[in-house]
C-alpha cells in the first residue's frame, strides 16, 4: 500500500521560499496574499502548512481580502487550524489595514471630483452590512469643513432630517453639500427612495442658498454619481 504523504512543511523549505525569511530579505511586497497570512497564522498543522492552510482560507472569499475583512472571528474559527488565538490576529490586522486607508482618506481636504467623495468615504462604510447615509459640507473653495454620519439602517425620506443637516450646514458656514450613503448589496443602481431622498435635500438647501452638488452610491469597490449621471 502506498504511504500517504504529508505535505513538505515550512520549517524545511529553503530560506528563499520561507514567507518570514522572503519578507526580511526580499522585502514586504513580493510576499503574496497567502505568504503574508501564514505569518500572521504563525503555523499550520501536520496535514497543512501554514501557507496552503491561508490559501484555503483565501479561495473561500474567492481571494479577495475585503471580503475576508469581514468573516468574524466564528466564520474564521470553521477552518480546520484556526483557533481563536490565530482568528484574533488575522481580524485585528485586516482592521489595522482598514483604519490606514481612513487615515489617507482623513487627508483628502478638497473634492475636485466624485472620485475624490468615494476616497474620502470608502473606509468607512465601502465594508459595511447595512445603510449608512453621510453628508460631507464644504466651503465656496469646495474644501471639506465637516463629514458626518447621519443615519443608519435604510435610506427613506423619513430617516433623513433635513432640519438637522441644514442646521450643521449655517453652524459650519458651508454653501455646498455632498450626500453619500452606501449599498450592501454591491448594486449601482440608484433606488426610487435615494432620488425623493436627494430632490427632498436639494430643495430645502436651495431655499438657504445652499447647493446639492452631488449624491455618491458607494459600494466596496466602485460608486455611482448623480452629478456625473445628470442627475441634480
Amino acid at each position: 500500500m502506498q504511504e500517504k504523504s504529508i505535505p513538505f512543511s515550512i520549517k524545511h523549505w529553503s530560506n528563499d521560499d520561507k514567507p518570514r525569511e522572503k519578507l526580511v530579505h526580499k522585502g514586504r511586497s513580493i510576499l503574496t496574499d497567502a505568504e503574508l497570512i501564514a505569518i500572521l497564522i504563525g503555523s499550520g498543522s501536520r496535514n497543512e502548512s501554514a501557507v496552503e492552510l491561508a490559501k484555503r482560507i483565501l479561495a473561500s472569499v474567492n481571494n479577495n481580502l475585503n471580503e475576508l475583512g469581514k468573516l468574524t472571528i466564528k466564520q474564521l474559527m470553521q477552518f480546520k487550524g484556526i483557533g481563536e488565538a490565530k482568528a484574533v490576529t488575522i481580524a485585528a490586522a485586516l482592521e489595522m489595514g482598514r483604519r490606514r486607508r481612513g487615515e489617507t482618506a482623513q487627508k483628502i481636504t478638497k473634492i475636485t471630483s466624485s472620485n475624490c467623495v468615494f476616497e474620502l468615504l470608502q473606509p468607512f462604510m465601502g465594508e459595511l452590512p447595512h445603510e449608512e447615509f453621510w453628508i460631507v459640507y464644504l466651503n465656496n473653495a469646495n474644501k471639506v469643513v465637516h463629514s458626518a454620519l447621519l443615519s443608519k439602517g435604510g435610506i427613506t425620506g423619513t430617516l433623513v432630517d433635513v432640519r438637522l443637516v441644514l442646521k450643521r450646514a449655517l453652524e459650519l458656514g458651508a454653501v455646498g453639500l455632498i450626500l453619500a450613503h452606501n449599498h450592501p448589496s454591491g448594486t449601482l443602481i440608484p433606488s426610487e427612495a435615494d432620488k425623493q431622498v436627494t430632490r427632498k435635500l436639494q430643495v430645502a438647501a436651495e431655499a438657504l442658498d445652499i447647493k446639492v452638488l452631488d449624491h455618491v452610491i458607494i459600494t466596496q469597490q466602485d460608486y455611482f454619481s448623480f452629478a456625473d449621471n445628470v442627475m441634480l
